[in-house]
């Protein structure tokens, strides 16, 4: 596969985040249903927080596996330290500049007190740069699918990908629908192309030099912003919403994007 078709598969699966978004134009709606589509919006992100974490952690476990067992890859010695020591600091340091660089920045920047609740558009755009770190990474696998010539097996990452990223464009629009004035589309385009334009960019870079460190620090720094969002989507949650609303639609939000896995699973078989 040329370095232009893997570019528009990433593309395409990078697009789909743009279905989701129009949910945050629609007004009119009870404060019941607004805090449950707010919570569903949570149950989403928590599954990716989830799988985010699983799919970084399995490199750094291998590599701590292979410096303790000698018969593991190369002979037991510095190189095997390091290489673990490497991939450890880029997990924990994505994780510290993913979560503790947006509470700075939004310290900063927003000038927001402790405490206070972030305004609905100033959400939408931080889980946008947190799915947008994600998606980079998701770019990474399908740019380096393409490369190593497994054309079939990234057609069905482009395929889950895409599924996924539907999702996603509903928990950054999901927010929105708390503001009692409609985003503009240039908003809404300007948030898709900042959580679904990196699934393009990491297949361009994916495509042309390969590094699981790279992987699994945008992973990282995925995980850090998302513990960040999901911490102030439940700060919003608990105000516009039931104990027994927000569960349900945490519960629900987590199963549909599971299903979602679930599906990509069932293509990689």
């Amino acid at each position: 596969m040329s370095h232009l078709s893997a570019s528009l598969l990433g593309a395409i699966a990078g697009a789909t985040i743009f279905i989701g978004l129009p949910i945050g134009r629609v007004r009119g709606l009870p404060r019941r249903v607004q805090g449950f589509l707010n919570a569903l919006a949570t149950g989403v992100l928590i599954f990716l927080l989830w799988d985010i974490l699983s799919h970084a952690s399995t490199p750094v476990e291998n590599y701590f596996t292979g410096m303790l067992h000698p018969g593991y890859g190369t002979p037991f010695g510095l190189s095997k330290v390091s290489s673990f020591v490497t991939m450890a600091t880029a997990f924990a340091g994505g994780l510290t500049v993913g979560l503790l660089g947006l509470i700075y920045f939004n310290a900063r920047v927003f000038h927001r007190a402790p405490g206070a609740t972030p305004a609905p558009r100033t959400l939408a755009l931080m889980i946008a740069t947190g799915l947008g770190m994600h998606n980079l990474s998701e770019g990474l696998a399908i740019g380096q699918s393409a490369a190593t010539g497994a054309v079939a097996f990234a057609g069905v990452l482009v395929m889950g990908f895409a599924l996924h990223n539907i999702t996603e464009g509903f928990g950054i629009a999901a927010p929105l629908s708390l503001e009692p004035t409609a985003p503009s589309w240039g908003f809404l385009g300007a948030a898709g192309l900042i959580g679904g334009g990196p699934t393009f960019a990491g297949t361009v870079i994916g495509y042309m030099a390969t590094s699981t460190y790279i992987y699994v620090l945008f992973l990282a720094l995925a995980a850090g912003a998302l513990i960040y969002v999901i911490n102030e989507m439940f700060h919003v949650g608990r105000r516009v919403t039931s104990a027994a609303g927000l569960g349900w639609g945490i519960l629900l939000g987590f199963l549909v994007a599971y299903a979602t896995d679930l599906f990509l699973i069932y293509l990689n078989i």
